[in-house]
């Protein structure tokens, strides 16, 4: 048994039937093998079944403490089947973006059930998009935010793609089913008793976990306010002073998810245009900026003041790499939305993701990562049911107004089983209060971005993704 980290427990307790919490994304495959054979339901469960070794969140499930009076754990699932975790299905006619983004907003709409390893995947034939060839199929994947954050779930995709069209190719045999009730293993699920073991240990080292992550905290807050005094570097914006917008309320059970892909080389030639030490993350910041001013003011819902992202930065080292659970910390900045000139905006995004790096390095990554072991597990989920119940979200400023999550992908093609991945698109979790994240992959020269939002806040989420185009392009013709 290994018990989840306060940030990983975190996921679970905002989970709510109106906020499933999973990460999940869209892979774009043309099914036709080098073989001469098709990629289909028998080849991704026969590849899937043949590296659970390589990824703990695809064998791993959850067992919970009695009363939920600590954390709960991961442990082997015995009775693993794999035919509980993937499906297929068929995009109806004619098989386009709109059906393929229908698709994945019902995904991301459904909770996870806890009885097994939580991620499960959908294999959709039927595609029919524009620039893919007519054998196009798509792999929807979604995994329990609990289980990975998202650099580790591009090392699970690492897991299953390959830089070698021949890799996959040749696969065993699925094994026989199992009898029902039956294990896979000797390994039994633990009883009340042990998790009362468990549960004990860790409520005896908390007091003292609880005492170091506080002294950690007020260290790091005063070498912050010491990189403005010394260094005059401007704190960013601080949380709860992000203004409200339509974005920010509580959320219904359906959602709503578009997708926009953008050529990697044209960002890269924006930021080699723009002001010095701009980086790729700051022009992408600096486009969804623009996307999001453009997608509010023509609802008339542009706030006067400027719209706060919350962006998650990975804190994994290298010897956590294949670790699951979340190793992130994550930064306040300022998009901008106020500022109507391009290149305004972009500077100022700039400084405000500047700043915002200085104070977070002298916090300390771990030090933030780590507040959420503060409050015990079973005060924080009252805590999280009572805030959905009362709909306190519209009753304060949000905290911030959306998630921009940008994770680098590999720049050369990658093929699961021999199908060769075309585009990867992105999805994130939302929950009250934030209505709203966006997903970012680059991979193989291109930047896709994902937008998940609650239906009921934004019905036209695909305007919102139609926007990053047309800000980028805005940003190109004010640099040129």
């Amino acid at each position: 048994m290994r018990a989840l980290s306060g940030l990983d427990a975190s996921f679970l307790v905002l989970e709510t039937d109106n906020a499933p919490m999973h990460i999940s994304g869209v892979s774009i495959l043309d099914s036709r093998l080098p073989d001469g054979g098709r990629f289909d339901l028998d080849r991704l469960k026969r590849l899937l079944s043949s590296r659970l070794d390589r990824s703990r969140a695809l064998r791993e499930r959850l067992v919970e403490a009695p009363l939920d009076i600590a954390r709960p754990s991961w442990v082997d699932d015995p009775h693993f089947d794999i035919d509980r975790h993937v499906e297929r299905t068929e995009l109806p006619a004619p098989g386009g973006w709109h059906e393929l983004r229908a698709l994945m907003a019902w995904e991301m709409s459904h909770a996870l059930p806890r009885d097994r390893p939580l991620w499960h995947m959908v294999l959709a034939e039927g595609v029919n998009l524009p620039g893919a060839p007519e054998d196009a199929v798509a792999v929807i994947g979604k995994v329990h935010h609990a289980a990975i954050d998202g650099v580790s779930g591009a090392e699970m995709l690492g897991a299953l793609f390959d830089p070698d069209p021949e890799a996959g190719l040749d696969l065993p045999a699925l094994p026989p089913a199992q009898p029902a009730g039956q294990p896979l293993s000797n390994t039994a699920m633990p009883n009340a008793l042990d998790h009362l073991r468990q549960a004990s240990r860790g409520l005896l080292a908390e007091p003292g976990e609880i005492g170091g992550t506080i002294g950690r905290v007020a260290k790091g807050l005063a070498r912050s306010g010491a990189a403005w005094g010394i260094k005059r570097v401007k704190p960013p914006p601080l949380p709860f002073t992000a203004p409200r917008t339509v974005l920010n309320a509580p959320v219904s059970k359906e959602r709503a998810w578009a997708g926009a892909v953008l050529p990697l080389d044209r960002i890269k030639a924006i930021k080699e245009a723009a002001a010095h030490k701009t980086t790729v993350n700051d022009i992408v910041l600096a486009v969804c900026g623009g996307a999001l001013r453009r997608y509010l003011d023509g609802r008339d819902a542009l706030p006067a003041e400027s719209l706060i992202a919350m962006v998650p930065v990975s804190v994994r080292t290298e010897d956590e790499r294949g670790d699951m659970g979340n190793k992130v910390s994550a930064m306040l900045v300022d998009l901008a939305t106020d500022v109507s000139d391009p290149i305004a905006r972009t500077v100022r995004v700039r400084q405000s993701a500047a700043s915002a790096k200085v104070h977070h390095e002298a916090i300390g990554a771990r030090t933030l990562s780590s507040s959420s072991d503060i409050l015990p597990f079973s005060l924080s989920g009252m805590a999280a049911r009572l805030y959905t119940r009362m709909e306190l979200a519209e009753r304060h400023r949000p905290i911030f107004n959306l998630v921009v999550t940008n994770v680098p992908g590999p720049q050369v093609p990658l093929y699961l089983s021999g199908a060769r991945l075309l585009h990867h698109l992105g999805a994130a979790p939302i929950f009250d209060g934030l209505g709203l994240t966006l997903a970012i992959f680059s991979y193989n020269g291109e930047l896709a971005i994902g937008a998940t939002a609650c239906r009921k806040l934004l019905p036209d989420v695909e305007a919102l993704a139609a926007g990053f185009s047309a800000s980028l392009e805005e940003l190109e013709t004010s640099l040129t």
